[in-house]
């Protein structure tokens, strides 16, 4: 696990509710139970501040970060998509972009993430349109046409339009593969594991689970083969970050009363 995603985790999933900020010593201390040492925390801190994703702050307890408004809004949007059981309903339109020149490999993968699929070398498609699509393709600085268009042919035509916007056969064995690498993680932790092993089980189920904001559209089910494997990792991933709530929020409050109380770490303000 790579420190900077961790930390957008760890921000996104727990210190946001939390007002978005917290001492260096306890960034320090709830990313050790993943593995990541110090001097990762460290770097990867300095290099969100780069970035633009934390700001630097001066706490009572000594040198902290806080969420810039950039990415308190990227976190409250993948929030809304990690915890998604609640997904409205698909009102049979695609919101359609037809370039007229190519994407650099930054923005494409950001229409990616946003739910875009690719008909063709300047043809993208999603089932909904996001809302920041536009600023997207201005600051990237080529021209386009946006359309909301149904399929003639009804349900079939546009399955068939999702067939090839995405590979839903590759995406399918990810999820029964998440399914079978986490369950002996989440499984192992029971009425007797300690609190710390709850949140790093947890931690480990949510980060996994959030990589799926690149690869799945999250498409209506009428759009979806039967019995369809993302359907299923949904229901495992709801059930086991429930459980496992309580245990982790509990370990997450101790770290930072920790910290606030003057813990201290070996390395210095960034």
């Amino acid at each position: 696990m790579q420190a900077r995603s961790a930390l957008f985790d760890l921000y996104g999933d727990y210190l946001r509710p939390r007002g978005g900020r917290a001492p260096v010593a306890a960034l320090v201390k709830l990313l050790a139970p993943l593995g990541i040492a110090p001097p990762a925390v460290r770097t990867a801190v300095s290099r969100m501040v780069r970035q633009g994703w934390l700001h630097p702050l001066r706490l009572v307890s000594g040198p902290g970060y806080l969420l810039t408004p950039k990415a308190a809004r990227r976190l409250d949007e993948a929030a809304a998509r990690i915890y998604r059981t609640g997904r409205s309903s698909w009102d049979g339109r695609f919101d359609l972009i037809l370039l007229h020149g190519p994407l650099g490999r930054k923005e494409a993968n950001r229409l990616s993430y946003l739910g875009y699929g690719t008909l063709g070398e300047h043809a993208w498609v999603a089932p909904r349109a996001a809302d920041e699509i536009d600023a997207v393709l201005s600051d990237a600085g080529v021209g386009y046409e946006r359309f909301s268009a149904a399929h003639a042919a009804g349900s079939p035509g546009a399955a068939e339009v999702v067939g090839r916007a995405w590979d839903l056969s590759t995406l399918a064995e990810s999820y029964e593969t998440f399914v079978a690498d986490l369950r002996p993680v989440v499984g192992a932790v029971n009425a007797r594991s300690s609190d710390e092993e709850a949140y790093a089980a947890r931690f480990r189920l949510v980060h996994a689970w959030r990589s799926f904001l690149f690869r799945d559209p999250q498409l209506p089910p009428s759009l979806l083969p039967p019995r369809w494997p993302g359907a299923s990792a949904a229901g495992f991933f709801d059930r086991h970050a429930t459980r496992l709530r309580p245990a982790a929020d509990r370990y997450v409050e101790r770290c930072l009363q920790s910290a606030s109380r003057g813990g201290r770490v070996g390395f210095s303000d960034t």
